[in-house]
């Protein structure tokens, strides 16, 4: 059964203490608790010291262990990727390799290919040949008697010395008469379009000329026209003068007639005439006003003219 720290060290206290302490104690104990408190959080502390002291040894293993643990996993990562570029490597030598082999036997097909497509391009060039080596055969067996011409024409022409030398000439001369038919075909042509070019110049003159003609006809006739408007204005003319001289004559007279007319009303008022001898509008109204006034003056006298003889 485990004994109570406080009993625990009372107990031993009592032991090793002399019998006058003894009673001390024994009168004090209620005063020892908070020391053997004090002894006991030592002792706790010591053991919980112990223990953390104890798991930081396990823990300083343990780490160390896991340290040697995770050096051996670097050297494992490292060795992995030492392994995996070895790898790579090798896998890209194998692809280089098999794309070099594929390339190299792509280039052979393709060689022999061309090759083959070479021999039958000579096989048909050696057949043409051949053709050509037979038709020329035949044209020599065929050009034969001419040769043995021309041989027989250079004997009776001393100047040339050799076959090639006449049948140079013999070109030179055939050359020559094409050049010159040729420049007879181009001054026809020329000579062509220079007699074209006249009819059309001669066509253009002739059709020029009917058109200045036919100009020329409209001209008179619109002259003629002109003329005839002249002479139907210049009448108009003379007549507009004459009857123009008759209304200004006219208008002579009825401003003379207004002014007389004026006078006279200035007369019968006994007032000097007040206005301008070239105002008729001015003498009319005041001749106008004049008459009207009379009127009314006659009409009041004409209702007045009943009524003197009953009165």
């Amino acid at each position: 059964m485990a004994v109570p720290w406080e009993e625990y060290f009372r107990l031993t206290l009592q032991e090793k203490l002399p019998n006058p302490f003894r009673k001390i104690l024994e009168q004090n104990v209620d005063h020892v608790p908070p020391l053997l408190h004090l002894l006991e959080k030592r002792q706790e502390l010591v053991d919980a010291d112990r223990g953390l002291q104890a798991q930081k040894e396990v823990f300083q293993t343990v780490k160390a262990s896991l340290q040697r643990r995770w050096e051996q996993l670097e050297q494992q990562k490292q060795e992995l990727k030492r392994s995996f570029v070895r790898f790579e490597k090798f896998l890209r030598e194998g692809e280089a390799r098999r794309s070099r082999a594929l390339r190299r036997a792509a280039e052979e097909r393709h060689q022999a290919d061309r090759q083959e497509a070479e021999a039958l391009r000579l096989r048909a060039q050696l057949e043409e040949l051949r053709r050509e080596r037979a038709r020329l055969q035949r044209r020599l067996q065929r050009l034969e008697p001419c040769a043995r011409l021309l041989g027989q024409v250079l004997e009776q022409l001393p100047e040339f010395q050799e076959i090639s030398e006449l049948v140079a000439r013999f070109d030179g001369l055939a050359d020559t008469q094409e050049a010159l038919r040729v420049t007879e075909r181009q001054q026809l042509l020329e000579l062509e379009e220079g007699r074209a070019r006249q009819q059309r110049l001669r066509d253009a003159w002739q059709d020029e000329l009917l058109r200045q003609g036919q100009r020329r006809a409209q001209l008179l006739e619109q002259l003629e026209a002109a003329r005839e408007r002249t002479l139907h204005w210049e009448s108009k003319w003379i007549q507009i003068q004459n009857t123009a001289a008759e209304k200004t004559l006219l208008l002579g007279r009825t401003r003379m007639a207004a002014l007389n007319l004026f006078q006279l009303v200035c007369q019968h008022q006994r007032r000097p005439p007040d206005l301008d001898i070239e105002d008729t509008e001015g003498q009319l109204e005041q001749v106008k006003l004049f008459i009207l006034d009379l009127s009314t003056m006659l009409a009041r006298l004409r209702q007045a003219e009943p009524l003197t003889p009953a009165s």
